[in-house]
């Protein structure tokens, strides 16, 4: 799909994107109490803290899926255990989010200068670069937002079940994962996330077009 140039301008939003998350799920859980990010070194931007390879490969390759090493955490340390592990959680998507709006204006704002040198569109990799952003922190976070554990959205909805029923409901994240990978191998999971990707790119590149007329 891509030439090899444009796979390697490519590459740095894909470790951003999954850095950036990481980096966040730690720093709110260190903010929250939880100095264990810290200890392991996890409160960084270096995205060789956090990179899981099969992960990094499957994010490159789909530029929708991916993940990165979980950050560790331990809820002991929060005040309100149920509340902040949620909050911890959410900060990863949310990052993601506030990224592809960062990437959705960077895109508007250099479109209409369309530079050429010769036959050379000298903006066009970074058009490219910022729109591939978009749809990567974008798939990141609805990704991450299934709330299948152990993805994000499982640790969000945990705290709005009953008591009884959440600790029990924590403990399928060997069966979430396996769920997780039938559904990418069987291809219901692109069919799902692909087409509301799709809607959600193309509105927040609409909207934020629209703001900076």
């Amino acid at each position: 799909m891509f030439n090899p140039l444009t796979l390697l301008l490519i590459a740095p939003v894909l470790l951003f994107s999954l850095t950036i998350h990481e980096f966040s799920h730690g720093f709110v859980a260190y903010l929250l109490g939880d100095p264990t990010p810290k200890r392991a070194g996890r409160i960084t931007l270096n995205p060789l803290r956090h990179l899981d390879l099969f992960g990094t490969l499957t994010l490159f390759i789909t530029q929708a899926i991916g993940w990165a090493k979980p950050v560790p955490i331990n809820p002991n340390y929060f005040k309100n255990p149920w509340r902040d592990m949620a909050i911890t959680s959410a900060a990863g998507p949310l990052s993601n989010l506030l990224c592809a709006i960062l990437f959705a204006f960077l895109y508007n704002l250099l479109t209409p200068f369309n530079l050429s040198l010769g036959m050379l569109k000298i903006t066009e990799p970074l058009t490219l670069l910022f729109l591939v952003g978009v749809k990567i922190n974008l798939g990141l976070a609805l990704f991450n937002l299934l709330p299948i554990p152990p993805l994000d959205g499982s640790k969000i909805l945990v705290k709005f079940l009953p008591y009884s029923l959440r600790e029990d409901f924590l403990r399928l994240e060997l069966i979430g994962f396996l769920i997780i990978l039938f559904l990418a191998l069987t291809g219901v999971l692109g069919k799902t996330l692909y087409p509301l990707l799709s809607f959600l790119s193309n509105l927040l590149l609409y909207s934020t077009s629209l703001i900076l007329l």
